[in-house]
């Protein structure tokens, strides 16, 4: 078995029958962005009761993901999420990467925007790439691929996820873009999507038409560049447009089990 004792507890659940364990990896540094954070790694209960390797689905906000307690808007509940995919065959390791508070907005975006700042996503997506993904591929029972490894985010965790599908296309086959920030560095990612090379795999894009007129302008535009390059809706491309939907961590906790 892949996983330390050390480190694996049951996740505490007011329901009867836990959806699955959370491991604690602590003080993992990183080299790329010379800092260091806890990382959470999400198996369901048919990892112990199987050897097959698993999907690997990366998330951002990673305190945000399964404990009301550690969050800082509210949690996801992407553990009670995952059961219900479970259900429909659908079953995967989640690891969660927690922000790092004041530096969150920087590692978020390649780009630097002239208010917000931002510049160290290449160096975000290399930590990912370079040094946690080889971390969980050891550890656990994962299917490498590109086809079974995804990323997936909100806001600019959304953002830095769409980027990260098509800068590293080797390692990405999938990607869920939440609400993402498009009007960062005055929407340098319309340009970087518009010329990178198209990156196949697949894509979820979603919105809810409460956060603003600009927010939702935007989402339509990235979709349509996404469909002339190729993606197909309801095949490659998943579009959810939220009518209830605002910018907060409750609707996008709500909305991550359709893309799951």
């Amino acid at each position: 078995m892949h996983v330390s004792n050390q480190y694996v507890r049951k996740w505490a659940l007011r329901r009867r029958s836990p959806p699955g364990t959370l491991e604690t990896i602590p003080d993992v540094y990183s080299p790329e962005l010379a800092n260091r954070r806890d990382i959470l790694v999400y198996l369901p209960n048919s990892y112990f009761r199987t050897d097959r390797p698993f999907p690997v689905l990366y998330m951002h906000d990673g305190q945000n993901l399964f404990d009301p307690i550690t969050s800082f808007a509210g949690e996801w509940g992407v553990d009670h999420a995952m059961a219900t995919a479970a259900k429909r065959g659908r079953r995967a390791i989640v690891v969660a990467i927690p922000n790092m508070g004041i530096d969150r907005t920087k590692e978020y975006s390649p780009f630097v925007d002239s208010r917000a700042g931002g510049g160290a996503g290449d160096a975000y997506v290399d930590f990912i790439l370079q040094t946690l993904k080889p971390m969980i591929d050891a550890r656990f029972r994962t299917l490498p691929e590109r086809e079974g490894t995804g990323i997936a985010g909100s806001s600019m965790g959304g953002l830095i996820s769409l980027y990260a599908f098509f800068r590293a296309p080797h390692a990405f086959g999938f990607a869920g873009v939440m609400s993402p920030a498009l009007w960062f560095a005055e929407g340098a990612i319309f340009r970087y999507v518009r010329t990178a090379p198209y990156a196949g795999g697949r894509i979820y894009l979603d919105v809810g038409t409460r956060e603003g007129v600009g927010t939702l302008n935007n989402a339509r535009e990235l979709r349509d560049i996404l469909v002339q390059k190729g993606y197909t809706m309801n095949e490659t491309l998943s579009w959810t447009e939220d009518e209830r939907g605002m910018h907060n961590e409750e609707c996008w906790g709500r909305r991550i089990r359709d893309p799951l």
